[in-house]
């Protein structure tokens, strides 16, 4: 490295600086005016402000950019896409090969270019890739470089390091323009919009240079990086390298200053030819090096060295508390959205919840007293046509049973059976009432919801056992006439009279006396077939008159069974209905009671929210006024 003071430093105006007509203006522009503290009150509020809303980060990077504010340095952050020209561009600023010099590998090592009054080189290691780059460091992480044959220093002293270690390259050289205070930063090009203010804050930039090459459009992702820097950096520049290669740089200057424009990225633009800058330097051609565009770039360049302290610093301020008081205004706005948006609170959904539960047990109550009254009528209907199908089938084999036997003999065996199986039945019939009763209770309960718990009666079958048959009564047999000697001889004698005057009246025609043992013989069968018939005659009515007798003392049991069942299912629906209407009751003073609480805490939460809604607005007031003055402090730095 030798003639560190080689090249031209002459000063014009920077006429490829100029804002395309159609572009955003500079809002560095105007005349230099007096510094006053303004930016640093308003910066001191928006910290203040963030440490209140707990966002300490944005506190601690507000700081740091307020300190580095005031520092008479103006870092200049050059970055880009790779290969774009970006090193090539310093070392043509400085006139020295500074950057992008390890040798063997395309790969450059970040640096940092400063004045010195000797040429002074460092390899800075850095605690971690997120350290701030103008944090002191100690002896240990500084290794001196040999200025003179700086690539092969430089590699030398990145072998002795662990692969991945964070590192920059420190360099001072002897230069006018960097003597006012430039300091120029080649760092890693940038491929995230969310990592851009992160890496500027770290390497302390004040300003940003983006590098692209002429002839290539600037690409959707460069784009949103430039609108992320534009937003904290005001002054941002974009820098066409290679021009010379370019037959028409002039149309790529214009197409990137248009498509900046639609972006809304406030961003002047130039064109530059680092291979012109350094053959004019080479040759000390002055009109060559005004070709190149460096001319205008230094005085831009300068320019932002002397608008720091007041313009620039202004711009920065504004922009930089713009961009927080937005976004500590978003989850504020959000939040106040929620509420007006009808977002409910948990107190206000409890008292809606506990109205909804209100209403279903209104509904319940119509529920549960239709389902308990359909249910009394289906038992009533299904317990008589029980009843009436045993005492169908018990007469049915009471009246098979009379078929086959004289009820004057088996009246003894056959009534002990009937009182039997009436007992039986009655008991049957009475116990299905109760589980019918019970199956009753809990389809009535099953209407109640389920927060209710166990609503069944203790005693629901209790409510059935007065309506069971105590106990049934001895049928005595039905009187019926006895077949006596006598008239079993009577009946003899008036079936044998036919007999023997129809046999007497045929042998008479043989000439037979009325009177023979022929005609005797014939009133005998007669007379035998008679009692018979008549002993028959006589069975049968004793039958008919038994199974009457029965049919008749069934009718009975039943109609007292089914009054009994009638009763019993009354008492049941009594029972039930006082039951439920109870349980109702109860849990409606229970529900009134939770609603009045639901209330009481609706209304305090919803006075709570209007106070916080309150607070918000007021909040967002201050907020506003705030970027109001960080508005202020961009219009006057555009004055």
């Amino acid at each position: 490295m030798t003639s560190w003071e080689a090249g031209t430093t002459a000063q014009t105006g920077p006429a490829s600086l100029i804002p395309h007509p159609r572009q955003a203006p500079d809002p560095l522009r105007g005349a230099a005016v007096g510094a006053d503290p303004w930016w640093m009150d308003t910066m001191d509020a928006v910290i203040r402000t963030c440490q209140a809303h707990g966002r300490a980060d944005l506190a601690e990077r507000l700081a740091r950019r307020r300190a580095r504010l005031l520092h008479p340095q103006l870092r200049v952050l050059v970055t880009g896409p790779p290969q774009q020209g970006r090193s090539r561009l310093i070392n043509a600023l400085v006139n020295a090969s500074v950057c992008g010099v390890l040798p063997d590998t395309d790969a450059g090592v970040p640096t940092v270019v400063r004045h010195a009054d000797t040429p002074v080189a460092h390899l800075i290691r850095r605690d971690t890739p997120d350290a701030d780059w103008t944090a002191a460091v100690g002896l240990q992480s500084r290794i001196p470089l040999v200025a003179e044959r700086l690539g092969a220093s430089l590699a030398e002293a990145a072998a002795t390091l662990p692969a991945g270690a964070a590192v920059h390259v420190d360099i001072g050289v002897p230069r006018s323009l960097l003597a006012g205070g430039l300091v120029l930063i080649d760092a890693p090009a940038l491929q995230v919009a969310a990592a851009a203010p992160d890496l500027a804050d770290r390497v302390g930039a004040d300003l940003v240079l983006w590098t692209c090459e002429t002839g290539r459009q600037l690409g959707d992702d460069e784009l949103a990086v430039l609108s992320v820097l534009g937003q904290s950096f005001p002054g941002l520049l974009v820098v066409l390298t290679k021009a010379d290669y370019a037959a028409d740089w002039r149309r790529d200057l214009a197409d990137s200053r248009l498509r900046l424009n639609r972006a809304g990225i406030p961003a002047a633009v130039a064109a530059v030819s680092s291979s012109l800058r350094v053959h004019a330097v080479r040759t000390s051609d002055d009109a060559l090096n005004r070709e190149s565009g460096f001319a205008d770039l230094l005085v831009h360049l300068r320019k932002m060295v002397e608008a720091k302290p007041d313009r620039l610093a202004r711009a920065t301020a504004g922009a930089l508390t713009r961009v927080v008081l937005q976004e500590l205004a978003v989850p504020l706005r959000a939040e106040l959205d929620s509420q007006g948006d009808g977002g409910s609170s948990d107190a206000a959904a409890h008292l809606q919840a506990t109205h909804r539960r209100l209403d279903d047990l209104r509904k319940c109550t119509v529920r549960w007293q239709n389902r308990l009254s359909d249910e009394v009528g289906d038992l009533m209907s299904d317990i008589e046509h029980d009843l009436r199908e045993r005492v169908k089938a018990l007469l049915a084999e009471a009246d098979e049973f009379f078929t086959t036997n004289d009820p004057a003999k088996s009246w003894d065996e056959f009534e002990p059976w009937l009182r039997d199986a009436l007992q039986e039945m009655a008991t049957t019939s009475m116990t299905w009432l109760a589980e019918r009763t019970e199956w009753m209770a809990r389809r009535t309960a099953d209407m109640f919801p389920p927060e209710a718990g166990d609503v069944l009666p203790s005693t629901a079958l209790a409510v059935t056992d007065g309506g069971v048959l105590q106990g049934v009564s001895t049928l005595d047999a039905p009187p019926v006439a006895t077949f006596t000697p006598g008239q079993k001889l009577f009946i003899g004698l008036r079936g044998s009279y036919g007999g023997v005057v129809m046999f007497g009246l045929a042998t008479s025609l043989a000439g037979m006396s009325l009177i023979n043992p022929i005609s005797i013989g014939g009133g005998a069968l007669f007379g035998g077939k008679s009692v018979r018939d008549e002993s028959k005659t006589l069975l049968k009515r004793r039958q008919t008159e038994a199974r009457n007798a029965v049919r008749q003392h069934v009718d009975d049991i039943f109609t007292k069974l089914n009054k009994d069942a009638r009763d019993s299912v009354r008492r049941a629906q009594r029972a039930l209905r006082d039951h439920f209407t109870a349980v109702t009751e109860d849990l409606q003073e229970e529900t009134m009671e939770s609603l009045r609480n639901a209330k009481a805490a609706a209304d305090r939460d919803a006075a709570v929210r209007e106070a916080h809604g309150r607070r918000l607005r007021e909040e967002l007031t201050r907020l506003a006024e705030l970027h109001s003055q960080a508005q202020a402090l961009t219009d006057r730095a555009r004055a």
